[in-house]
């Protein structure tokens, strides 16, 4: 067997979007020939966690914790009764101290010390590759320290593209400089770029400076509802059974910076205007930590209490059974995030039901989507989003409970199939690694 060391923030008990895909590595890359060592935050980091999610990481995995050494860590010690919700005006305010002062962002410290703890396994000598992956950024530049001082292939693993120089644009010019510098940096010290998307991986294939020396896409994918895990209990009270006399629409994921979500609610406003009956019928449950400004708009619109539900975090199980008992499950993205597509996305249609999202024309989630039978609006099209949606209201009406559909070719996106193209990767790094390697005594 080959080893791996892995270091990331986010992994179990952490739940949220940003575990899943290192999860699913970790978990499936030992039946190809790869264990893993990872080197990630502490447990109470982050203000998301399953406990549930630790039963999926395998007994083969070797997990070293990095605790504290971040604002956020500092925050939620705090304020611990904020875990699964956050105010969105201090986080904001946090966010721009942070773009200016802390560069290319708040994990400065946490990342030092898992520089040290990666130093300390590499030290015994028996890892084959290593492997970053983003965000935050700055783990990459930690690993990149890594490369440079045991010489041992390095896979750089972007989730997203760089966050300071994508989603959140950095406020000077000499901030923009330097975020582009640090991502130079690690895309020439990488010896593989790995990206969730193909519009990232064309990116940074198509530059002419700092372009790295080979990339692959590998997609988020899922884990197939139920693969080895039941229900989680109590989840009946989560949503209505089918057939109960409710259209439900579903939201999961993590409510913060998406635009959209207001206009989701602006739209169930304007339908439910024109459509007052629709008030006894149509729910519509937002499971996942969220930003309170989105549950001070829906009690402005008038829809909470008992039109719309902000569930707040649910396990990963939970939130799951929720989307396959949902009449329509809805999708929109983070601002400023177009070369992305949401790792959600694949658990929706997974799930086999009707998907509805804002997305705009020619994005790659718009087209898996499409694809696959969804629909999408353009984003900002309150009334768009209106119409699309009591489409589907008047259906249930009329039909019933739309029937499960479920796309054959998603099968090759299980992130047990996408385990093992990554395995694939790891072995031609370290196969190319080792014939760049002068052979003991060469040049004697």
């Amino acid at each position: 067997m080959r080893r791996l060391l892995v270091l990331c923030y986010f992994f179990p008990p952490h739940g949220g979007g940003g575990v899943h895909r290192v999860l699913g590595f970790t978990r499936h890359l030992p039946d190809h020939g790869w264990d893993c060592s990872v080197v990630c935050a502490g447990e109470s980091d982050y203000w998301i966690t399953d406990e549930r999610l630790r039963a999926r990481v395998s007994p083969r995995t070797e997990v070293v914790r990095v605790p504290g050494g971040s604002p956020l860590s500092a925050w939620l010690k705090l304020r611990r009764r904020d875990r699964g919700r956050r105010p969105e005006h201090a986080f904001g305010l946090l966010r721009r101290l942070s773009d200016f002062w802390l560069i290319p962002d708040p994990y400065v410290t946490w990342a030092g010390r898992c520089r040290a703890a990666g130093a300390r396994l590499l030290r015994r000598g028996r890892f084959d590759a290593m492997l970053s992956t983003s965000p935050p950024d700055r783990v990459h530049l930690a690993a990149s320290s890594l490369r440079e001082r045991f010489a041992l292939p390095l896979v750089a693993d972007f989730r997203d593209p760089w966050m300071g120089l994508y989603h959140r644009p950095p406020p000077t010019a000499w901030h923009a400089a330097r975020q582009a510098a640090l991502e130079r940096r690690v895309l020439r010290t990488a010896d593989l770029v790995t990206t969730a998307t193909r519009a990232h991986a064309r990116d940074l294939e198509a530059r002419s400076e700092a372009r790295p020396r080979r990339v692959a896409h590998i997609p988020n994918g899922f884990e197939p509802h139920g693969a080895d895990a039941a229900p989680e209990a109590g989840v009946a009270d989560a949503a209505p059974e089918p057939g109960d006399g409710k259209f439900l629409i579903v939201f999961t994921g993590t409510l913060a910076k998406m635009p959209e979500a207001n206009v989701f609610l602006e739209a169930l406003h304007e339908l439910l205007a024109r459509r007052p009956e629709a008030r006894r019928r149509l729910r519509a449950k937002l499971a996942g930590p969220y930003e309170t400004g989105y549950a001070d708009r829906a009690v402005a619109l008038g829809l909470t209490p008992g039109i719309v539900e902000f569930l707040g975090s649910l396990a990963y199980d939970a939130a799951r059974e929720l989307q396959r008992r949902a009449d329509l499950l809805v999708l929109w993205k983070m601002e400023r995030m177009d070369a992305t597509v949401p790792g959600k996305l694949y658990e929706y249609l997974d799930s086999g039901r009707p998907v509805l999202a804002a997305l705009g024309d020619g994005d790659e989630a718009a087209a898996l989507l499409e694809r696959a039978g969804g629909a999408c609006v353009p984003p900002g099209a309150r009334a768009a989003l209106a119409e699309a949606i009591e489409r589907r209201y008047l259906e249930w009406r009329h039909s019933g409970r739309a029937p499960s559909r479920r796309p054959e070719w998603l099968e090759a996106l299980t992130r047990a199939r996408l385990a093992a193209q990554l395995a694939a990767e790891l072995d031609r790094v370290c196969a190319d690694g080792a014939a760049e390697r002068p052979m003991p005594g060469a040049g004697a």
